[in-house]
């Protein structure tokens, strides 16, 4: 392995991989990993990326940027293994892809363009893409292992395209209150897999909220966890201050420090 160094970075790391995967010599935890039991480290992963960009940390978004290409270096070195593909070919399609989603860049089409309007053109051309593929549904190649809150809005933009959809947003609001008085009654009438199915009914049409607001509902919801975990440690640093920790305190007295928390900025 001593070889390893004097590799460029990207055959270096493809290299090990291959090394982690030998099933004489390999690492036995990596040797028996396929595809499922990957992938929930891939979105994890990926949720790292955002959460470092998030807080602005970029020494740690380099890292996390390496850990997500090494999940597609796992993922590939399995796919190779299969004889399916290989690293080089992912790099091929996607190289391959974006030049074809960018005829203004890449083409004869003109770049003066709105990124509106590039959008448009982009939805456009992974339509065509879906039809070569003969995948007839609208909502045919919507993932299902997207989170979700994301698949919801992505389910609704996909129906968007073609006519279904509110025009406007009282009607979203209207529904939204319709979707909060059902969870209600059937909190106190309905089994607990209908308090579910309601509770999933009124998460889908917020969703909706947000997409008409043109509000990424997955940002929002990181940013009120990320809020509510800044205003939650205030609670704890204040009732540390008073000798006490949050389960020796009351909703009352943690209720004032929360808006304690909220005057500051927090």
């Amino acid at each position: 392995m001593d070889d390893l160094a004097t590799l460029p970075p990207l055959e270096r790391l493809r290299a090990i991989m291959a090394a982690l995967r030998d099933p004489v010599t390999g690492c036995p935890w990596d040797v028996d990993q396929s595809f499922a039991t990957i992938a929930p480290y891939t979105i994890e992963e990926a949720y790292e990326v955002a959460d470092a960009i998030e807080r602005q940390d970029w020494a740690e978004l380099k890292g996390e940027l390496g850990d997500l290409l090494f999940q597609s270096v796992f993922h590939a070195r399995m796919a190779e293994e299969a004889g399916l593909f290989d690293l080089d070919d992912v790099a091929a399609a996607i190289a391959n892809k974006m030049i074809a989603r960018h005829p203004h860049v890449f083409g004869e089409q003109s770049n003066a363009k709105t990124a509106e309007q590039q959008v448009q053109d982009w939805e456009t051309v992974k339509a065509a893409e879906r039809a070569a593929r003969a995948r007839g549904g609208v909502l045919d190649d919507v993932a299902l292992g997207l989170p979700a809150l994301m698949r919801a809005e992505k389910l609704q933009k996909r129906a968007a395209r073609v006519g279904f959809d509110w025009p406007e947003i009282d009607p979203v609001l209207d529904k939204i209150a319709e979707e909060a008085r059902e969870l209600a009654e059937a909190r106190a009438t309905l089994p607990q897999d209908k308090i579910e199915e309601e509770m999933g009914d009124l998460l889908f049409v917020m969703a909706n909220l947000a997409r008409h607001l043109k509000v990424d509902p997955e940002t929002a919801l990181r940013r009120a966890n990320a809020k509510f975990t800044r205003r939650f440690a205030f609670i704890e640093a204040e009732l540390a201050a008073r000798g006490k920790r949050a389960q020796d305190s009351d909703l009352a007295e943690m209720d004032a420090l929360w808006d304690a928390a909220k005057a500051a900025g927090l």
